[in-house]
Parts: C-alpha cells; sequence; structure tokens
C-alpha cells in the first residue's frame, strides 16, 4: 500500500513517539523497598525474584560472632538502577554484583546495592555480601512475647526465625512470597553439628572446625531456613514409607524426652503423606535443642525446630506445616490461618487417627470452653493484625472453621479438597481467597456464608 507523503511523515513521527515512550518505560529505576505486606511493609525486596541463596557461615559460641558470605542468584523483574536486601544488626564489609565491586548503602535494615552497570529486565544476576558481628534474636509481642530468630544456647546456637527474623543472619529478600532454594555451609567448632534444612551434602572435620554442607532442593521462604548448631545425637534412616529421616537431638534432653522423635516424626510424615498428598520434600526429620528461653517450636522446612519437645501433638502439628505452611506459603501475613488453622486442624486429625477423640468432639471442646465475652472471639482471624498474628484464635478458631466446612461438604469432598490444594500451590503461595475458590470448586457448593461467620467476622459464631 502507497502513503501519501503526509501519512509517511505522521508514521515517522508516531514511530517517533512510540520509541520515546518504549525507552522511558524501559529505563531503570529503583526496586522497592519491600513488597508492601501491611505487617511488615519493608520486608521482602521489589525489582526482583531470588531464585538461589548459596549461605556460608562460620559461628563462635564462646564470643557470638558470625562471620558469613550470602551469594543470591535472582531475576530482575524490571530494568533495575538499584535493588534492596534485608539485613539487621550485621555489619557489611563488601558487596558484589555478577563478581564486579558495588555500591551499597544503609538506612535502618534496609540495604540498597548500586551495580556499576543497570540490570535489565529479565537478567539473572548474583549479589554477594560479605558480614558480620554478634546476631542477636528480636523480641516483642509478635510471637507470644518470647525471643526469636538467632539465639544463644550453652554450646552453640537455635535459628527459629518466623516471621522476620532470618534477616538477621543472612541478607535476603525476608518475605515468604519471595522463595528460593538453598546450599547452605556452616562451620563451627569440631565436636559441635551444624543442621540445616534439605538433605546432607558432606561433613568433615579440619584445623578444628567442623564443616557441614546442606542443601534444600525445593523453594523455601527465608524464614524457615535454619543453621542450628550444637551437641547432638543423631539418627538417620528412612520411614516406613521410604522418605529419609534426619533427627538431632540434644543429649542434655534425652532422659527428660518422653516422646520418641524418631517415631513419631516418621509416622506422621507417613500418614500425613496419605491425607494431605505426597511429602514435599527430599527428607523429613527434627532439631530438637535445649532452649527453654525459646517459648515455641518452628516448622523449619524438613525438619521442625523443637525448643525440647513438649507432647507428640506438637510433633504432628509442626509435621503438618511441611504441607502448610512450608510448601505451599503464605502470600502475605495476614493469611497465617491457613498455616496455623491448618496444623492445629492436623492434631485434632491425629487425634481422631489414633481413635482417641473425634474431629467433631475436638471442635466441641474447643468452642464450648470459650464463652462468648471472651477475648478469643474478637480477632478476626482472616486479618489478625501484627501483634497478634499468633493469637490463639488464628490456631484454633482457623482449625473449628474447617471442621465446620468438613461438615458442610461431607468427608468425601473435604478429603479430596486438602490434597488438591496442597497439589495446585505446591512450592507456591496462596491466600484466602484461593482456599474458598478452591472449597466452592470441589464440593459445588457456595459457601461464603461459611467463610464470612468463622473467618471474617467477630463474635462468638452460634451453632
Amino acid at each position: 500500500m502507497a502513503l501519501s507523503r503526509s501519512a509517511r511523515l505522521g508514521a515517522v513521527a508516531t514511530a517517533a513517539a512510540s520509541f520515546l515512550v518504549i525507552g522511558a518505560a524501559s529505563a531503570p529505576t529503583p526496586g522497592a523497598p519491600g513488597i508492601g505486606d501491611p505487617y511488615f511493609p519493608e520486608l521482602g525486596n521489589g525489582g526482583f525474584d531470588a531464585l538461589h541463596y548459596d549461605l556460608d557461615v562460620a559461628y563462635a559460641p564462646d564470643t557470638g560472632r558470625l562471620d558469613g558470605r550470602t551469594t543470591l542468584t535472582a531475576r530482575a523483574t524490571q530494568a533495575l538502577s538499584s535493588f534492596d536486601l534485608d539485613l539487621q544488626q550485621l555489619q557489611i564489609t563488601k558487596v558484589e554484583v555478577n563478581g564486579g565491586h558495588a555500591e551499597f548503602s544503609r538506612d535502618g535494615d534496609e540495604v540498597t546495592v548500586t551495580p556499576r552497570s543497570s540490570l535489565p529486565r529479565g537478567r539473572t544476576f548474583t549479589v554477594s555480601v560479605t558480614y558480620g558481628g554478634v546476631p542477636e534474636p528480636l523480641g516483642g509481642p509478635i510471637v507470644f512475647g518470647s525471643k526469636y530468630g538467632w539465639m544463644k544456647t550453652a554450646d552453640g546456637v537455635f535459628v527459629a526465625c518466623e516471621p522476620n527474623a532470618a534477616s538477621t543472619w543472612f541478607p535476603s529478600s525476608d518475605h515468604p512470597s519471595d522463595k528460593a532454594t538453598y546450599d547452605i555451609r556452616i562451620k563451627a567448632p569440631e565436636g559441635l553439628t551444624g543442621v540445616s534444612n534439605g538433605r546432607l551434602i558432606s561433613t568433615y572435620d579440619r584445623h578444628g572446625s567442623t564443616y557441614t554442607h546442606w542443601r534444600e532442593s525445593r523453594p523455601m521462604a527465608t524464614y524457615l531456613a535454619t543453621a542450628t548448631i550444637g551437641r547432638f545425637d543423631v539418627r538417620t534412616g528412612r520411614t516406613p514409607g521410604g522418605t529419609p529421616i534426619y533427627v538431632a537431638v540434644d543429649p542434655v534432653l534425652k532422659d527428660s524426652n518422653k516422646v520418641d522423635v524418631y517415631a513419631v516424626t516418621a509416622a506422621a510424615t507417613d500418614y500425613w503423606s496419605k491425607v494431605f498428598g505426597p511429602y514435599p520434600f527430599e527428607e523429613t526429620g527434627a532439631i530438637v535443642d535445649d532452649m527453654p528461653e525459646a517459648g515455641f517450636s518452628l516448622e523449619v522446612q524438613s525438619k521442625p525446630a523443637y525448643s525440647a519437645v513438649r507432647s507428640e501433638t506438637t510433633i504432628v502439628h509442626e509435621l503438618a506445616h511441611q504441607w502448610f505452611g512450608d510448601s505451599v506459603s503464605v502470600a502475605r501475613w495476614k493469611d497465617i490461618w491457613l498455616n496455623e488453622g491448618f496444623a492445629t486442624y492436623a492434631q485434632w486429625l491425629w487425634a481422631e487417627h489414633q481413635g482417641t477423640r473425634s474431629a467433631h468432639d475436638s471442635f466441641l471442646a474447643d468452642y464450648g470452653a470459650r464463652p462468648a465475652a471472651s477475648s478469643f472471639w474478637q480477632v478476626r482471624v482472616a486479618d489478625p493484625q501484627r501483634d497478634t498474628m499468633f493469637s490463639s484464635a488464628v490456631y484454633d478458631r482457623g482449625a473449628m472453621t474447617l471442621q465446620m466446612l468438613r461438615e458442610r461438604i461431607g468427608d468425601k469432598a473435604f478429603f479430596r479438597l486438602l490434597p488438591a490444594w496442597t497439589k495446585l500451590h505446591r512450592y507456591g503461595n496462596a491466600d484466602t481467597a484461593d482456599f474458598i475458590r478452591l472449597a466452592e470448586r470441589v464440593s459445588g457448593r457456595q459457601l461464603d456464608d461459611l467463610f464470612d461467620t468463622w473467618l471474617f467476622t467477630t463474635g462468638k459464631p452460634a451453632l
């Protein structure tokens, strides 16, 4: 088709304008300092997707000093002139991007890295940070008033970081929406064992130090990473179902532990694999450490960490998290009931499996134990607020919601729903709306009223 001269000039002008628009759109800009989670606005980082962490840490229990080098492989999701990492307390001595020197600055817990050359959108890059110092645990009201994170023990350190303490010991994009795979290498004084996620690749002694290398090949949220160090009695093997198992127990607890952690871990891993779908990781296990100051246990990916085991139900709860929380992680922290409500309901299912009490009776006992005037009923489970995100209502009313759902849609649909959920979002992230949609699809029923009553409304629901 031929064009007139005026049309040709118009076309040239239009093309030039389009070029300018495209050029402006692709100009490098700084990545956001956080992903915008309402509870932790500056956690996580915008502008890139974390793919893999290589962590090298050396810990000296006598001084409490940690020296580390973290190499993060990431993909730019926009053209980046600079980007942020999360790191609390520790001092940085060097930063490199793609092997070359990079400038950095700090504003509190935010580290802004400026590479020599901007990073194009879609580019895979590495950032290496060398750092050190004495990590301190976090505190406050969030985790039952307990300290959490990097916690010194009599012989080493107990590392349990939910929700925001991973960045107290390594630079990261510290939010569960940015999952990655990991290689974690731990150097500790000879005679101590460093235990981490995934499977053990190697261990050896050299010049008075013990080196361990662990690899988590499945995507993991930062708060689930650990580098727990101490004296441990280690037992390895396979569950009856064939899953490799690694259980490390502080020998100080040998006589005080009345629970066979290895046996319960093996049995629960295999049972949940039948109820929730295939076990999502390469190894199961446990880390049992003498840490009385930590008033909690944590679903560390592949090896839950127990600050001394209090009961069998604690173990089955933390193992249920391997599906609900670890493999399927929350998109935002307000959806934490998808972790804790499900793991609490798993305790009810375990009692049902053991023949000690039905989940229905567990529901009635929990429901009846709290009068309507109790503050328990004033927590909005679907958005419990940051300082009460681990309140008992998130756990127990979350579990009640699942029992009400089970009784509404019936056992057949309910026990199709659980493995469908873990399969659909395996190694990814999801939110409450995703679960409601799937529940309605699997059951063929409209369920807004049920979830509105139990998750989004305060007050004690009538039965």
